[in-house]
């Protein structure tokens, strides 16, 4: 079995989506014992954003630049990685009511027709089903649906649809709320976060 743990927040250790991220997967390594686990830092080492040239390339023109064809490989390698996993832990930090633009650009590279989707004459089809999705999500503020400004919520709302849309049901969030509220808020919601965590192989 393959887990594939991905980070995106920019804050290195002072990061509450990387440790719970990290908590997810040591959770995971206890249930499944031999359990494959491959890394990706998309802080550190950020997927580039999709381009014109991307796109032609993608349509059949020779990416002949080399800076280009690097760039393409490394898009198929995060998408080899995504196909290949059977379950996938994503820290995703919300960023001004959305997911980091790093993290937008490595599911840019998994969004490709004939890969995790494609369309039909019924319409759209996910293909990546079966897998399992688990995304330590970290919010400064409140953002649940009972919450005056539960329609900012374009992070976890976008995660749960773009996955769907690759045919993944199977997603969870193990969510840490208010972290920007102060310390004491800021431990609670990491607390709560942890028992989750705990829960997750009940």
């Amino acid at each position: 079995m393959k887990l594939l743990h991905v980070d995106s927040s920019i804050l290195g250790p002072n990061s509450v989506s990387r440790q719970l991220s990290a908590e997810i997967v040591l959770a995971e390594r206890r249930h499944h014992p031999g359990l494959e686990v491959f890394y990706r830092d998309l802080g550190a080492d950020p997927v580039g954003h999709l381009s014109g040239a991307h796109l032609a390339a993608a349509q059949g023109a020779s990416p002949d630049a080399a800076p280009l064809q690097q760039d393409l490989a490394s898009g198929q390698a995060a998408l080899d990685e995504f196909v290949s996993a059977d379950i996938i832990v994503v820290g995703a930090p919300m960023y001004n009511f959305g997911i980091p633009s790093q993290l937008k650009a490595w599911i840019d590279r998994l969004a490709v027709a004939g890969k995790t989707f494609r369309y039909s004459e019924k319409g759209a089809e996910g293909l990546a089903g079966g897998k399992r999705v688990i995304v330590a999500s970290s919010r400064g503020g409140f953002y649940g649906p009972q919450t005056p400004i539960a329609f900012l919520d374009h992070q976890e709302n976008y995660l749960r649809g773009i996955f769907g849309f690759f045919g993944i049901s199977d997603v969870t969030f193990i969510r840490a709320e208010g972290i920007a509220m102060g310390p004491e808020q800021r431990a609670k919601a990491i607390e709560a976060a942890r028992s989750e965590i705990a829960g997750l192989a009940a």
